[in-house]
């Protein structure tokens, strides 16, 4: 087990990106952790024209190892996606992690319900990924607050 030290100093990078293409062109919501501990935002809705909002915020020690314990403790690094719904017309969601010396990349449908995750090939490893996802977009709304 990694001391507390050494684990913040380990690579870090989480990139969750869920969009589609449609009568309002190009719409989707992307969240970077960098590496250097630096959060980037983008939010590009189109709908009633709306404009592209792009936000960067610095993330303290204590908020970075958070956001590496609830990836941790999800287990996602343990999961596969070759049997998830393959992106469509409705849309695609795309997750990259590396923490340490560990990197994944997932891609996948837009996910509605728990319905769809039920209904998939690997409903145990998307239920996973649908869970770990929805923190991301709790922080679309944390993203909004800030100016």
């Amino acid at each position: 087990m990694a001391q507390r030290g050494e684990e913040e100093n380990d690579e870090f990078y989480v990139r969750y990106y869920v969009g589609h293409k449609g009568k309002f062109g190009h719409e989707f919501l992307e969240f970077e952790f960098r590496p250097d501990g630096k959060l980037r935002y983008a939010n590009n809705s189109n709908y009633k024209n709306d404009i592209m909002i792009r936000k960067e915020v610095w993330l303290t020690p204590a908020v970075l190892r958070e956001c590496r314990r609830i990836i941790s403790d999800s287990e996602i690094m343990k999961e596969d996606d070759n049997n998830w719904p393959e992106p469509d017309r409705v849309g695609r969601q795309e997750l990259e992690i590396v923490m340490g010396n560990e990197h994944i990349s997932f891609t996948t449908s837009k996910i509605g319900s728990l319905v769809d995750v039920q209904s998939s090939k690997d409903p145990e490893g998307l239920r996973i990924f649908y869970y770990l996802v929805q923190h991301a977009h709790c922080m679309d709304v944390l993203m909004n607050l800030i100016d």
